[in-house]
């Protein structure tokens, strides 16, 4: 994992690739607890005999689900020191190429895209290249933007 401190080692690496995550594996049990918690229960995701007989072949992630593992994933990757608070301010840019079937395998690489210096904090562009497995296109492509406050 590469460990990036405080303002000015984000700025020396704006542009770069800093590193991947490991592999994850999305299991029924991941997609089925992810629509209980958003209340998207549609077929394609969670009904398994339906799903197998539908145009993916199986069960698909929800996209958002995808999404949410960003923090999971790029805390694999790297880590920013010298903050007081990192804040989730959204994101600018979120694609789904690809769709994750069940069981298959996820990681996330992670290039600092942007750095710029606001009255609330640092505000920094990271965009996530979530990866599946063996396959050509990844699942999510997405710009995060992340307000941090550095320490005292």
């Amino acid at each position: 994992m590469l460990e990036i401190h405080g303002l000015e080692g984000l700025q020396d690496n704006v542009g770069k690739v800093l590193g991947s995550s490991g592999w994850i594996t999305v299991d029924q049990q991941r997609i089925n607890a992810f629509a209980d918690a958003t209340g998207d229960h549609q077929w394609i995701h969670v009904d398994v005999d339906r799903a197998a007989a539908g145009p993916f072949g199986a069960p698909i992630a929800h996209g958002f689900l995808t999404l949410s593992l960003i923090p999971l994933l790029s805390s694999e990757a790297v880590s920013v020191t010298g903050m007081k608070a990192k804040i989730n301010y959204g994101c600018n840019k979120v694609r789904f190429p690809s769709p994750v079937r069940v069981g298959a395998r996820l990681r996330d690489t992670v290039e600092l895209t942007e750095v710029n210096v606001k009255s609330s904090g640092i505000q920094v562009v990271m965009t996530h290249t979530i990866e599946i497995e063996g396959e050509e296109r990844p699942a999510c492509i997405a710009e995060a933007v992340t307000i941090m406050i550095p320490a005292d």
